[in-house]
């Protein structure tokens, strides 16, 4: 059984994705504090599916800045269109087009560097859409005042706030407004919910919760894949799944819940490790990329 000192030395430390590269130098001037880093974030980043409600309209290439993965392809976008410090605000045109996912990997990168243990969470946002689970990505980082795990939205900013109504504290959540696919998971395979509400656009079901837990052990195990990367039991069609498979997902979703050291030991079953090269689902066809 890891120990809590285990637990926090190994998220306090960045992995392959996380980690800034050849840019770490860049990150000496953020700021030491969630709220800062939060705020640093929502002025460097837009949210691809929010921009026209920003009044932007993406461009062709800003709709590919979500195909960068690791946080030094990001850093290094993100200097190529502005090349000020980090510090300084963007203007819309000038920032990084990202979605959930971009915008919680990072943080986990801020919070690393700074030596804070901080773990990106592949789920379910419950805020998004009255009576649906919404595709969603979210950061859990340890608390030493509060001696806690603190999970944290640094997507919501104020303008998204005001629209979606919300009155909670995004950057000390309460517990149910975000679940993570471990929990989803087992909602639904218990029969407390129905799968079709859970997903994003006309994509929902079993199957796509299935891939967000994939994406969920994945991150717990620090490669925080893309939410159309594809490997093992992520990439199989619910006809090419057995029971023995289903059983598989039913134990990684219960040893996730359980906060179990079989998070870690179930990462090297065939069916579930990321394999050196990647395989991605996107519009403009499939694509390949090394990670390892």
């Amino acid at each position: 059984m890891k120990s809590m000192r285990d637990i926090v030395k190994f998220y306090s430390e960045q992995g392959i994705i996380t980690a800034p590269g050849s840019f770490e130098s860049l990150c000496d001037a953020v700021p030491d504090d969630l709220p800062g880093m939060v705020s640093l974030i929502q002025h460097l980043f837009l949210h691809i599916h929010w921009a026209e409600r920003y009044g932007v309209a993406p461009t062709e290439e800003q709709k590919e800045h979500v195909q960068d993965r690791f946080v030094e392809k990001i850093l290094e976008r993100i200097m190529s269109l502005d090349s000020r410090p980090l510090t300084e605000e963007r203007p819309y045109e000038k920032r990084f087009f990202g979605n959930c996912r971009d915008f919680s990997v990072f943080l986990v990168s801020l919070l690393r560097r700074k030596g804070i243990p901080a773990v990106a969470r592949c789920g379910f946002g419950t805020y998004f859409s009255p009576g649906r689970y919404e595709d969603h990505w979210v950061v859990e980082y340890w608390d030493k005042e509060k001696s806690r795990w603190v999970m944290a939205d640094p997507q919501i900013d104020d303008f998204m706030r005001e629209r979606l109504g919300l009155e909670f504290d995004t950057l000390d959540m309460p517990r149910g407004l975000f679940l993570n696919a471990a929990e989803a998971w087992r909602m639904c395979r218990e029969g407390g919910a129905d799968p079709e509400h859970f997903g994003i656009f006309d994509m929902r079901g079993l199957w796509f919760i299935r891939g967000n837990l994939l994406r969920d052990l994945a991150s717990l195990n620090k490669v925080e894949l893309l939410p159309w990367d594809g490997w093992g039991l992520a990439a199989q069609s619910e006809s090419e799944m057995s029971d023995s498979d289903y059983a598989l997902l039913d134990r990684v979703a219960g040893a996730i819940i359980s906060e179990s050291d079989e998070v870690f030991t179930l990462f090297d079953h065939e069916l579930l490790q990321v394999p050196p090269v990647i395989v991605s689902f996107t519009p403009g066809g499939v694509l390949r990329e090394r990670i390892y």
